[in-house]
């Protein structure tokens, strides 16, 4: 996992969520930041948890620094997440806000 504090280095983060609104909002906070960067959005669980396992056009994307989690979501929902996140020893150390 990379450091989010490393000087120069940009920091990936993941939001899972799907309301349009909130994704909106999130954007627009960090947009007001001064650090680099990259935000990956998944729309739902089953999504998320794809780009988290890094299948199928998601094997090539890096591992997230940080994941933003709606507990409510479509498919699979957050708390499940959350659990999956937190009991595989590739994800369980990402912080989950």
């Amino acid at each position: 996992m990379n450091s989010i504090n490393a000087k120069n280095k940009t920091a990936e983060i993941l939001l899972i969520e799907d309301n349009v609104g909130d994704v909106l909002l999130t954007k627009e906070a960090f947009r007001s930041t001064q650090f680099k960067y990259n935000l990956r959005i998944a729309k739902d669980g089953d999504e998320a948890l794809k780009i988290l396992n890094r299948q199928g056009k998601f094997s090539e994307s890096p591992l997230p620094d940080l994941i933003l989690l709606d507990l409510s979501l479509p498919k699979i929902d957050g708390r499940e997440v959350l659990e999956k996140i937190k009991t595989n020893a590739k994800l369980k150390d990402i912080p989950v806000i």
